[in-house]
């Protein structure tokens, strides 16, 4: 009977974030590491569809970094960054979009709809909902990156068309510019335009890691809540570097442009989003304007 009341009072503190946060977009960004393990991508589809079901409108974006860098070692093509950012002539766009764009796109969609959800992918021609430009690097004008881009809008209407008939677009961080070729662009960054342009109530990265770290070598100092000048303070004094640092710089773009909050949580950990939604405490970072 005690376990039963606990169960139950889960689910009394979960009511009142699931009213609020009803009929509200949430931008999902899944990829790096977090897609290497598949048991913790199958508890994440679930924590998106259960995010669904009870009246959320979420967006699921995906990067897959590591099976494009897969692909083009089979195809024997070096791979090569600038700035962080991967070097995309035309082979290495043929991957992306094979890859990217066909099997990982094409996978999480397949295993949503193996949960019982409704899915869309959202990376063809016909479909594409990320209009981008080319990229260049203000900082090294002379860089030439190839195809590679960022997206300076979305097409709102069908994504608002999936959300409202219960689907979850999954979206491949592959854009379209005027021209229609496409484009390699970053999973964060499109993924916080994706949150920007929806006005979405939240942008979550799926990490490897928890969250922000005050000291990255002492578990015990997770920072459970930022604001933006805090953030940016902890980027200049080198405590947010490295991989966190690209994440961390989309959220603060997509807070400038109006989104409402920015989650970090660990995929890793099971039903990390859920836990970190539909509770009073929250298990990873949260970064508000």
């Amino acid at each position: 009977m005690n376990e039963a009341i606990r169960k139950a009072d889960v689910l009394l503190e979960a009511l009142e974030w699931i009213r609020h946060f009803r009929g509200r977009f949430v931008v999902i960004k899944l990829g790096g590491s977090a897609l290497d393990d598949p048991q913790a991508v199958q508890r994440c589809l679930t924590d998106v569809i259960f995010m669904e079901s009870v009246g959320m409108k979420p967006i699921l974006v995906h990067g897959g970094g590591k099976a494009i860098s897969g692909a083009m070692a089979e195809s024997g093509i070096e791979p090569r960054f600038v700035r962080g950012r991967r070097v995309t002539d035309k082979p290495t766009m043929d991957i992306v979009s094979r890859v990217l764009g066909g099997e990982v796109c094409h996978a999480l969609v397949q295993q949503i709809r193996d949960q019982g959800g409704q899915a869309e992918p959202l990376n063809t021609a016909e479909c594409q909902c990320l209009y981008a430009e080319r990229l260049t690097l203000p900082e090294d004008a002379d860089a030439d990156l190839g195809f590679v881009g960022q997206v300076v809008d979305v097409n709102r209407e069908l994504l608002v068309e999936l959300t409202d008939a219960t689907t979850i677009p999954v979206i491949p961080s592959i854009g379209t510019e005027a021209g229609g070729q496409l484009l390699n662009i970053n999973a964060d960054t499109a993924a916080a335009a994706v949150a920007r342009f929806m006005g979405a109530e939240k942008l979550m990265f799926l990490s490897d890691v928890p969250g922000i770290f005050a000291n990255r070598q002492d578990s015990n100092s997770l920072i459970s809540h930022l604001d933006s000048a805090r953030c940016r303070e902890l980027i200049a004094d080198g405590t947010i570097d490295e991989g966190m640092l690209p994440k961390v710089d989309a959220a603060l773009e997509a807070l400038d442009f109006g989104v409402k909050k920015v989650h970090i949580v660990d995929a890793c950990i099971p039903h990390s989003m859920l836990l970190e939604i539909y509770s009073n405490t929250g298990i990873g970072t949260e970064i508000v304007g």
